[in-house]
């Protein structure tokens, strides 16, 4: 895909979501790195579902620790991988309470350093929290990027390292947002919603579906 027509994509896109925001709902920079956590394998819906509850009990990281793994779990049990995840958490509040304060880090080796966070939630938390502009690839973008051919990738961190040279700037801080909403709400898995995509004409996809609409 060329320079162009990248930046016109990304230009319709911002159009359309000048400000676009996850959909994990969070109230601090704690809540959004525990959410972010949670939903590897799992939906931002289910995750709020049971967040909206955890955090009421427990919103920052001491008082997740004295929740205990064990009540924790409880209240992330409809999420997968809800074990792991709460023994992540204790550990990963534990580490915030000793090195940082209990405030989450600012800087990418640090975030990478805690339990259950890799390099996507670190880049989730940089560019929505820190707003830098880092790029998240998760699933979602991983596919629209590959379908689309506007950055073609073997897995998420090839794909990642060339969104990070083709795009601009200007388009950085926002472009996860974007480019992961399209794919959970038009360009889903099975049967692209080529009908309704307002970048149909610019999108390099050579199997494109189209639902057939009969007027009435």
């Amino acid at each position: 895909m060329n320079k162009q027509k990248r930046i016109s994509i990304m230009t319709r896109l911002r159009n359309n979501n000048p400000l676009p925001i996850t959909e994990l709902i969070f109230n601090s920079p704690f809540e959004l790195l525990i959410s972010v956590l949670l939903s590897a394998k799992a939906t931002d819906i289910s995750v709020n579902k049971a967040t909206i509850k955890l955090y009421s009990v427990a919103n920052n990281a001491q008082k997740m620790l004295n929740l205990g793994s064990d009540k924790i779990k409880f209240y992330i049990k409809t999420i997968g991988l809800f074990n792991i995840k709460a023994n992540n958490i204790i550990k990963t509040s534990k580490i915030l309470i000793d090195k940082y304060n209990g405030k989450v880090p600012q800087n990418r080796q640090d975030l990478e350093s805690l339990p259950g966070v890799g390099r996507k939630t670190a880049n989730v938390i940089l560019n929505t929290i820190f707003n830098l502009p880092t790029i998240a690839v998760d699933t979602h973008i991983f596919r629209f990027c590959n379908r689309t051919n506007f950055a073609k990738g073997k897995n998420v961190f090839e794909v990642e390292q060339k969104l990070i040279k083709v795009v601009p700037i200007e388009f950085k801080l926002h472009c996860h947002n974007w480019f992961i909403l399209h794919s959970r709400y038009t360009c889903v898995s099975r049967k692209p919603r080529c009908n309704s995509c307002i970048i149909e004409d610019l999108c390099e996809f050579n199997n494109k579906q189209y639902i057939k609409i009969n007027n009435i």
